[in-house]
């Protein structure tokens, strides 16, 4: 009974959140977009709104950890393991503002859908060749304007909590642009909100900031090993989360 009630608080919160933030973010959107082709300040806003919502469901606590780069504006290609939909939600807390790789899915939802978009996230359609190729160019633009890209390497959250195979394309777009690739360890948020259950639960999840990895004189043939090695990194990193808990 505890855990259904305090689910329905904290989607109906959100609801109201996304209700009162979407004006926000459509007028921070309106005054900035022509003097700030990075989107940071839309970006930003937005992404606080996951913040508000974690400080108002009490079954959740997120920590960040780590050190971010002191130049947030030098563009990365960051990286993730994917437990849970509210990984999102936890990485947004993170003091650096990057565009999100999101199955197309998502923006499909009213008012969320429309601030990802004027936030510059970047649609894909999954299995959809074309539609993966695009959302690389559109990757490379915002890498040009020195802004941050958020890839999930496994491509879609993992059923058992298990880190599955990581894909190539987030570290084929970092060796092709010659940006670094920064590693991200989750750890926690399975609880939080598990695949195919509305119902929320109790949650301590942490987002570490795992060192950058330089991707320079790297080529296509590098790409294997590279996709590897920060696989292997994270893995190791949230084995060490685990023991600590």
């Amino acid at each position: 009974m505890r855990r259904s009630l305090l689910s329905i608080w904290s989607w109906f919160a959100l609801g109201v959140i996304v209700i009162v933030w979407t004006p926000l973010v459509a007028v921070v959107w309106l005054v900035t977009t022509p003097f700030d082709k990075g989107r940071y300040a839309t970006g930003y806003v937005f992404r606080r709104l996951c913040v508000v919502h974690q400080v108002l469901t009490p079954m959740w606590k997120f920590h960040t950890s780590g050190k971010l780069p002191e130049n947030k504006r030098n563009p990365y290609v960051m990286v993730s393991n994917h437990e849970s939909f509210v990984d999102m939600l936890l990485i947004s807390h993170l003091k650096i503002e990057m565009k999100w790789l999101s199955k197309k899915s998502i923006f499909n939802i009213p008012l969320v859908g429309w601030m990802m978009k004027m936030s510059g996230d970047i649609s894909l359609v999954r299995g959809d060749r074309s539609s993966g190729s695009a959302a690389l160019e559109t990757c490379k633009t915002w890498l040009d304007r020195k802004m941050s890209v958020m890839i999930f390497p496994e491509g879609t959250r993992s059923a058992d909590g298990e880190m599955r195979a990581f894909k190539d394309g987030a570290f084929r777009l970092a060796i092709e642009t010659g940006t670094p690739i920064l590693p991200l360890a989750v750890h926690g948020t399975r609880s939080a909100l598990r695949k195919h259950d509305w119902r929320l639960g109790d949650s301590e999840a942490e987002v570490r900031v795992l060192a950058p990895i330089e991707t320079t004189g790297m080529t296509e043939a590098d790409i294997p090993v590279l996709r590897d090695r920060v696989r292997d990194l994270i893995a190791n990193e949230i084995a060490a989360m685990r023991a600590d808990d």
